[in-house]
């Protein structure tokens, strides 16, 4: 097959016979440091679903299909970790598409850019296609409903990511905490809370034990978000400041406290020559006001939304490594 498929970057596309192959292999070197990048292990929602269906256990009117459980968990439920892991690693995978018309010189040459991002979609929409398939292979339309709800919110949550400021060269948004928890919710947190309450589903648990894992894989993925937020601002002993995002939750915070004006002239303020951003001082301003603290606040409070949720379950282990998960993402310097 000629190699004008990969629009003149990069090896040649295999044939229609061979791409299968090819895709999966790719696949699983492409997206391996996704899934572990040396420092965290990113599949933390597959292993969520697993540790959340085995703290449910089996409902009374699945008694009598105890014998399709494997150490506490249906093999169904075991399935949606995999769905669920497969959807968050396609979206990490589309994320990495580049804006080609923000390139620079220094970037790179141009169609090695534009041919991974030919290789993103592909990648990406190769996870998504799996995961569909292994969706409908569930027979349960509630679950396919939930996760295919949570897709979308997903889209809808990215697209709000990516969508510019009204003001011209603004590099963060006017947004309040409130609307800023609304786009995280879409974008971080309702894969795994849907995916937590399909888990529940699949073992016919009741409302009420459905909304109670929702709400902890809601509240504990916000709490996630926002410790990931917090770090560049509560990190100890580092020598280099971190780059982090205006749209970030201590920024968004800062801006609610201090006015939307103040908050721009420090950025600008905090702009050098070519527009080249001097993130320690602003790093400084945002330490300096209430910014940090009520971020720290607000994830505190999300994880302990997460830990009364836990409390409809049963103890066990399960439970007790689901609260730890909590406890490490609320625990502070």
């Amino acid at each position: 097959m000629p190699g004008g498929g990969g629009g003149g970057g990069g090896p040649p596309l295999p044939s229609p016979s061979q791409a299968p192959t090819f895709i999966s292999s790719l696949i699983s070197r492409f997206t391996g440091g996704f899934v572990y990048d040396s420092r965290n292990n990113l599949q933390m929602r597959g292993l969520v679903v697993l540790l959340i269906s085995k703290a449910a256990g089996p409902s009374t009117e699945e008694l009598s299909f105890q014998h399709n459980m494997v150490s506490g968990i249906y093999s169904s439920q075991r399935s949606l970790a995999e769905i669920t892991e497969l959807i968050h690693t396609a979206f990490l995978v589309h994320r990495g598409i580049v804006n080609i018309g923000e390139l620079k010189s220094c970037d790179g040459p141009l169609k090695d850019m534009q041919f991974g991002n030919k290789m993103a979609v592909l990648s990406g929409d190769f996870l998504l296609a799996n995961a569909c398939t292994s969706l409908a292979q569930l027979q349960n339309t509630k679950v396919v409903e939930l996760i295919s709800s949570a897709i979308g919110d997903l889209v809808q949550g990215i697209y709000y990511e990516n969508s510019k400021s009204p003001e011209e060269n603004c590099l963060t948004d006017d947004i309040s905490i409130s609307t800023w928890k609304e786009q995280v919710f879409l974008s971080h947190s309702a894969l795994l809370a849907k995916s937590c309450q399909a888990a529940m589903e699949l073992a016919k648990h009741n409302a009420e034990i459905q909304d109670m894992a929702f709400q902890y894989g809601k509240h504990m993925s916000m709490s996630h978000k926002l410790h990931s937020d917090l770090q560049p601002f509560v990190k100890e002993s580092s020598s280099d400041t971190m780059a982090f995002s205006l749209n970030s939750a201590p920024a968004v915070l800062h801006q609610e406290f201090l006015g939307r004006e103040a908050w721009i002239k420090q950025i600008r303020e905090a702009q050098g020559r070519g527009n080249i951003m001097d993130y320690k001082k602003l790093q400084e301003a945002i330490k300096a006001g209430k910014g940090v603290t009520s971020a720290i606040d607000l994830c505190r409070c999300h994880g302990n939304s997460a830990l009364a949720a836990l409390e409809s379950f049963p103890s066990s282990e399960a439970r007790a490594a689901l609260a730890n998960i909590v406890y490490a993402v609320t625990r502070f310097p």
